[in-house]
């Protein structure tokens, strides 16, 4: 697989060999989906909490007597059959929302991700990523030099300038190639990875 190496001004000035193995996978739809939810859900926080009928603060006297009122009889106003009652099966903060999914399947479906993104001319190449100063201006200049708006940046080394002035940028997320979730990487428009980054990923999927 034959991959764009950008120059400063964005344009493509050669081309850079990457293994079949990582960036020529066919697409898996079903597969992407699967890790693309897993990830999602295993980001997601056990915090909902309900209460159940031992919980809700209501008084314990018996709404009515038991018999000859015509209604139907009741022992508690906690109970779930009443407005404001307990639920039955309420939410609790240990709820486990986590999915497994192997390594050799999670690894396989980010790089049917990355061979999609190379195939569309989404992903791009750079022989190294970084700003002199921690200015969001300069970045933000910089990336529309290059013509990327909407960009994930794939370093080797996120040094602390670059760090400081991506932070601010909505459609910018500079990253460590160990830190390159499937969920940004369909994300944002555009994939900007650097040569040693590059190595990094082809190493850690291979």
């Amino acid at each position: 697989m034959e991959l764009k190496l950008l120059n400063e001004a964005g344009e493509a000035s050669a081309n850079v060999t990457a293994p079949d193995t990582v960036f020529g996978r066919d697409y898996n739809e079903a597969l992407i989906h699967q890790v693309v939810v897993a990830y999602q859900a295993n980001a997601r926080s056990g915090n909902r909490k309900q209460k159940d009928r031992e919980e809700v603060h209501h008084t314990t006297k018996k709404p009515w007597r038991q018999k000859g009122t015509g209604r139907a009889r009741a022992g508690s106003s906690a109970s779930p059959l009443w407005r404001g009652g307990g639920r039955v099966f309420p939410n609790t903060p240990d709820e486990n929302f986590s999915h497994k999914v192997n390594k050799k399947m999670y690894r396989a479906g980010v790089c049917s991700i990355l061979s999609q993104l190379a195939r569309e001319g989404r992903l791009k190449v750079v022989e190294n990523f970084a700003v002199d100063m921690p200015k969001t201006k300069v970045l933000a200049q910089k990336l529309k030099g290059m013509g990327l708006e909407s960009v994930m940046v794939i370093t080797d080394d996120v040094s602390e300038n670059l760090f400081l002035a991506s932070r601010n940028l909505p459609n910018v997320l500079v990253v460590e190639p160990r830190n390159a979730d499937p969920v940004s990487l369909i994300y944002y428009k555009d994939v900007l990875i650097t040569k040693a980054a590059l190595a990094k990923i082809e190493e850690m999927l291979a």
